[in-house]
């Protein structure tokens, strides 16, 4: 005979809710268990493995800029459908509800550390941050609105690269904006390139590479095309980590890795020395 007794099921009581969701995130780098309030503090990098995690452009502004200095431009610029492509509008129409934001890119007037600058910050949970007509005219219009007020630019890109969706409208907006940044060039002003994560596509091949301070983030993508198109395309192994910042780093492409916590502050050192 046993000394106790076996407890039924129902003798257990309800079952434990799960734990909310939000609360905790994992580390695609080191599968880390994030607490998420931590994790916002700390920028969204990982504290064990400092995976920089993507962040939207009003994180970003909010950890760049003076704070009350910010003043958004071009707003309400919006996209048509000029290919009559299916479906096109409305997937604009539901980013647009997802993410608060018009389109893939904010762009502003701003101070960083009592110095003005023009801003433009892509935010990729906006259809990848891909490249159309609303997203290469307003970076151009604040390359332009620089120039003409006698200030740098700065542009944040993080980008899966041209917007199929538009076509060749699309790939326009390539020369676009570099023609805009040759002006800004030979006006003898400078131009600040931060790259993040990923920075890919058509992006990559016009204003993201045409800095001149190229700035990455640690471990970010930089690419025209993936690593199984390239290596289809050039019938060549490629070397591991060859698409990371750190390889663009040694191999000339990138100028200077910085960690998130350090942007405001190297931004700011730049400035100085580029503007005197």
């Amino acid at each position: 005979m046993g000394f106790f007794k076996k407890r039924s099921v129902d003798e257990l009581g309800e079952k434990k809710k799960d734990m909310p969701e939000g609360l905790w995130t994992k580390c695609p780098s080191c599968n880390e268990s994030l607490f998420e309030d931590a994790l916002t503090k700390n920028l969204r990098v990982c504290t064990h493995c400092g995976y920089h995690f993507t962040i939207s452009s009003t994180e970003r502004l909010a950890s760049l800029v003076d704070e009350g200095s910010f003043q958004e431009m071009d707003a309400k610029l919006d996209s048509v459908n000029a290919l009559g492509f299916k479906g096109y509008l409305d997937k604009v129409k539901a980013y647009q509800s997802k993410t608060g934001l018009g389109e893939a890119v904010v762009t502003g007037r701003a101070k960083i550390e009592s110095l003005p600058v023009l801003l433009a910050v892509m935010d990729f949970r906006f259809l990848g941050a891909s490249m159309g007509s609303v997203v290469g005219e307003k970076i151009t219009r604040a390359i332009e609105s620089a120039t003409a007020e006698r200030k740098p630019v700065i542009v944040f890109s993080a980008s899966g690269g041209a917007r199929m969706h538009e076509g060749i409208l699309s790939l326009m907006q390539m020369a676009k904006t570099s023609g805009a940044l040759a002006r800004h060039a030979e006006a003898r002003l400078p131009y600040i390139s931060v790259l993040t994560h990923p920075t890919t596509g058509g992006v990559t091949a016009s204003f993201a590479t045409l800095g001149d301070l190229i700035i990455a983030e640690p471990k970010c993508m930089i690419g025209f095309a993936g690593p199984r198109v390239v290596k289809e395309t050039t019938h060549a192994d490629l070397p591991p980590g060859f698409q990371t910042a750190e390889f663009m780093l040694q191999h000339g492409l990138v100028d200077m890795i910085v960690e998130r916590k350090d942007m405001r502050a190297t931004l700011a050192k730049v400035l100085r020395y580029m503007m005197k």
